[in-house]
C-alpha cells in the first residue's frame, strides 16, 4: 500500500483533514503550532462507486474498496531544513511517503492563529516549497561530495554527479526536481534518495464551508502555482469535512445540498491521491465478494494476479476479462460472455482500468 502525507504550515487544517478522511483517527486538532509530533497514519477507502454495482450483478455478500494510506505529519516552518521546529524530525517523516497533499490555507478567521499572521496562499506555498527545496539541495550536495573521489576513475559516477549537479543548479533557481526534464537513465540515477521536491504533489485548497462550491481568490493563487508544476488543486472544506462525519449518513446528502455541492472535497482528494500515486483498479466480483485491487499502471495480468497471491502469479494461464461498462451493459458475465466480450488475455496482457477479472493457473 502506498502512502501519502498531508504536509503544510501549522494551523491550515491538516489535522482537522486528516481526521476527517479517517473518521475515527485520534489525530489532535488544536488551535496552536505543533500540535502533531508524531505522525498520524490511518487507512482509507477509495470511494469507487462501481464497487456497488458490480456487487449488485454478482449477488456479492460484501464489497472490499482499493486502499490509501495517508499520515498526518505536523506542521513545517520557515528554517524546518534548518531544525526550526522540529524541521529535521518533521522533514524525515516526508521522506517515507509516496506522494504528497499539500494543504493550503485559503480561507479567513481570526479566531484561528496562522503562524505568519496573515493569510497568503503564495507566501505559504514557497515557504513550504523552499524548506523542502533546501533539505533537498543539502542531501544531493552531500552525495556529490561523497562521489567525487569515484569520479576520478568511473564513468557512471562521473555521470551520477553531472546529474546531481543539473539537480542543484534547479533548486538553486527556486525550482522542484519535479520541474526537471529527467530522461529514464537519469531517473533510475536519483530513484534512491527520495528527493522531496521530487515526489508527486496535490494542493489540498482549504476554505470556508460557504465557499467550498465557488472557491475563492486565494483558490485561484493556488492553482496558478500549481500549473507552474503540473500539480492538481482540489478544494477542500475541513470545516466541512468535520461536521460531515459528525452527521448521519442519512442527513449528509442535504447537508451538502445545502452548499451546493454533491460531495465534500475529501472523496475527490483521495480519489486525486490515488491516481496522483500512478494506481488503478481491477475488479474480481462473484457470490461471496467483489473487490477492488489496487496496482500500478502498466501492470501484466500475471502481475495484477500476484497481487491477490504469488502462487497467482507463478502459475499464470490466462486470465478471463471484461471490461467494467461492458459488463454493466450486458448485465451478467454469462450475457457478456454470449456477446463475446469476455477475452482470454494472457501473460503479455497489460491490465487496463475498470477490467474485471478472472484468473486460472496451476498451483
Amino acid at each position: 500500500m502506498l502512502r501519502a502525507g498531508i504536509v503544510g504550515l501549522p494551523n491550515v487544517g491538516k489535522s482537522t483533514l486528516f481526521n476527517a478522511v479517517v473518521a475515527n483517527a485520534k489525530a489532535e486538532a488544536a488551535n496552536f503550532p505543533f500540535c502533531t509530533i508524531e505522525p498520524n497514519v490511518g487507512v482509507v477507502a477509495v470511494p469507487d462507486e462501481r464497487l456497488n454495482v458490480l456487487a449488485k450483478i454478482a449477488s456479492s455478500a460484501q464489497t472490499i474498496p482499493a486502499r490509501v494510506e495517508f499520515v498526518d505529519i505536523a506542521g513545517l516552518v520557515k528554517g524546518a531544513s534548518q531544525g526550526e521546529g522540529l524541521g529535521n524530525q518533521f522533514l524525515s517523516h516526508i521522506r517515507e511517503v509516496d506522494a504528497i497533499v499539500h494543504v493550503v490555507r485559503c480561507f479567513e478567521n481570526d479566531d484561528i492563529i496562522h503562524v505568519a499572521g496573515s493569510v497568503d496562499p503564495a507566501r505559504d506555498i514557497e515557504i513550504i516549497n523552499i524548506e523542502l527545496g533546501l533539505s533537498d539541495l543539502s542531501q544531493i550536495e552531500r552525495r556529490i561530495d561523497r562521489t567525487r573521489k569515484q569520479a576520478r576513475t568511473s564513468k557512471d559516477a562521473q555521470f551520477e554527479i553531472t546529474v546531481l549537479e543539473k539537480l542543484a543548479a534547479a533548486l538553486n533557481e527556486g525550482k522542484s526536481v519535479r520541474q526537471v526534464s529527467l530522461n529514464e537513465e537519469e531517473t533510475e540515477i536519483i530513484k534512491g534518495l527520495e528527493l522531496l521536491t521530487y515526489k508527486p504533489i496535490i494542493y489540498a485548497a482549504n476554505v470556508s464551508e460557504d465557499e467550498l462550491a465557488t472557491g475563492n481568490h486565494f483558490v485561484e493563487t493556488v492553482r496558478q502555482i500549481a500549473a507552474t508544476e503540473n500539480a492538481q488543486v482540489v478544494i477542500v472544506s475541513a470545516q466541512v469535512e468535520a461536521e460531515l462525519v459528525e452527521l448521519p449518513e442519512s442527513d449528509k446528502a442535504d447537508f451538502l445540498a445545502s452548499l451546493g455541492v454533491e460531495e465534500g472535497g475529501l472523496k475527490s482528494l483521495i480519489r486525486a491521491t490515488y491516481m496522483l500515486l500512478g494506481l488503478r483498479t481491477y475488479f474480481t466480483c462473484g457470490p461471496k465478494e467483489t473487490r477492488a485491487w489496487t496496482i500500478n499502471a502498466g501492470m501484466s495480468a500475471p502481475q495484477a494476479a500476484g497481487v491477490i497471491h504469488s502462487d497467482f502469479e507463478r502459475g499464470f494461464i490466462r486470465a478471463e476479462t471484461v471490461a467494467y461498462k461492458d459488463l454493466v451493459t450486458t448485465g451478467s458475465m454469462n450475457a457478456a460472455k454470449e456477446k463475446g466480450l469476455v477475452r482470454s488475455e494472457g501473460k503479455e496482457y497489460v491490465v487496463q482500468e475498470g477490467d474485471v477479472m478472472l484468473f486460472r493457473f496451476n498451483v
